[in-house]
């Protein structure tokens, strides 16, 4: 017991110059300016976490839901499914229905009580309970829920009281290995405080959101946190806790946390509106790889090859062309599509940034006025009826809105299918949301009254023509 005490001291003596080397730095702010030392003595290593959490735990709230959940009764087997037998045993009667409860986190974001938190964790919700760090319990209202972001504004009413929030964080000053805290509910135990460090920066394959660019993170988070604060050491929201990567449930250190600069925008939708408003990039293209840079004259892959562009959109006013590597939006790097989006997505409607560009082996520099999608034309929703294959099925003219919506990116005209009722001819027969349609019984849908037209058509078969996830299916059945 003593050697081990021994061996401790020495090791914590002997090299502690060597592990000052491998600690993360402090970050010291002066005069406005961050700036980040090396520890220089034992104390500084030592300093505690707790005048961080004492600044920011306050705006940080647990969140109860209720669901109302449908059950299905189970068959009952053999001669039991005879309906003699159903009538006795209950099987005609209707799904039950029974309530779920579930937890997440959120930060109060203004003083009047707006709190945000994730899209996932109210999902469904008929009744939705905030619970500060106090223990004062508030009713909340849904006031923005964004599935694109994963993404939700809720609103407590806290009287004449001013609540604590949290200072935003411009998530692109953050780098690599600084110092964060995550704080959330996990497992409903109550408030926890997590510490760990930046892992990565800009992931774009996590696939819990539209909009993907996250920041990665060691700092222990788990069931009950999203929604929860990713937190800076001075006090800042860098982003909103929202997924972990596991194959038990539990944190085994690969945590993600939306960007602070894209839950400002939604936060800023929910204050001037109720709507969320963001910048949509009126173009689609592909990722530079190594081979197309190459072919490109450029020295590394990166950014984004413009493939089409919307007329009249922002990237046609920009005076972008087919061809065109688009390769940072206002001097941040852009590596994919799912970059692009978000660097889009976070500047303010109508404000202006500049895009870098390689044009012909040059590099140019546009000005780009970030603008929403237009709904145009309207979406026009029709809900199908009578003896068709389509019956069922609610029909949408596309639009850049809709397309955003439905994240259809660039389909930006035609014949979408937005719903299908659960056990309508057309879900029978394989058609599903999203699934664009090209054309019925030879008559091409541009337009819903297009497939209104196709329907009448006189024939003994009915064919129809769809795509679906860039293949084309199509239905050739007798009526």
């Amino acid at each position: 017991m003593n050697r081990t005490g021994s061996l401790r001291s020495a090791a914590l003596a002997g090299g502690f110059a060597i592990a000052l080397a491998a600690l993360p730095s402090l970050v010291v702010a002066q005069d406005n300016q961050t700036t980040r030392t090396v520890p220089v003595s034992q104390q500084q290593v030592l300093l505690s976490y707790s005048e961080v959490v004492k600044k920011t735990a306050p705006a940080v709230v647990n969140i109860f839901t209720k669901q109302e959940v449908t059950q299905k009764q189970a068959r009952l087997p053999g001669l039991f499914n005879d309906p003699f037998f159903k009538r006795f045993f209950g099987q005609n009667a209707p799904a039950r229905k029974r309530k779920s409860n579930s937890l997440g986190s959120g930060v109060i974001a203004t003083e009047d009580g707006l709190i945000v938190t994730n899209h996932h964790v109210i999902k469904g919700a008929t009744e939705i309970k905030v619970v500060l760090s106090d223990r004062r319990e508030f009713d909340a209202q849904l006031v923005i829920s964004d599935e694109a972001t994963d993404l939700a504004i809720l609103q407590i009413d806290p009287g004449n009281e001013t609540l604590p929030v949290l200072e935003f964080q411009d998530s692109d000053s953050i780098e690599v290995g600084d110092l964060v805290l995550a704080i959330g509910n996990p497992f409903g135990v109550g408030q926890t405080v997590t510490s760990g460090i930046v892992s990565a920066l800009a992931r774009t394959r996590v696939g819990v959101a539209d909009y993907q660019f996250f920041i990665q993170t060691d700092a222990a988070i788990n069931p009950g946190n999203s929604g929860g604060a990713l937190v800076t050491m001075d006090g800042k929201l860098l982003g909103i806790n929202t997924a972990i990567f596991s194959k038990s449930g539990g944190s085994i250190g690969i945590g993600f946390a939306i960007p602070a600069n894209m839950v400002q925008t939604v936060v800023s939708s929910a204050v001037e509106g109720n709507e969320v408003i963001r910048g949509w990039p009126g173009l689609t293209g592909q990722t530079l790889t190594s081979d197309l840079a190459e072919g490109f004259g450029l020295s590394r892959p990166g950014g984004v090859l413009v493939a089409k562009i919307y007329p009249g959109g922002p990237a046609d006013l920009a005076g972008l062309q087919e061809g065109d590597v688009i390769l940072a939006v206002n001097n941040q790097e852009i590596t994919d599509f799912q970059s692009l989006r978000f660097r889009i997505a976070t500047v303010p409607v109508g404000q202006q940034t500049d895009l870098k560009i390689w044009r012909n082996r040059q590099e140019l520099t546009l000005p780009y006025i970030s603008s929403m999608a237009p709904e145009t034309p309207p979406a026009n929703r029709q809900f199908v009826e009578g003896r068709t294959p389509l019956s069922g099925a609610e029909l949408a003219n596309l639009s850049p809105a809709l397309a955003e919506t439905l994240d259809l990116i660039g389909q930006w005209d035609g014949v979408v299918i937005t719903r299908v009722a659960s056990r309508s001819p057309a879900a029978q027969l394989g058609f599903k949301p999203r699934d664009i349609v090209l054309s019925v019984n030879g008559v091409e849908s541009r337009r819903v009254t297009d497939i209104e037209t196709g329907l009448q058509q006189p024939g003994q078969r009915w064919k129809v023509v769809v795509r679906r996830n860039g293949k084309i299916k199509t239905l050739d059945r007798k009526r």
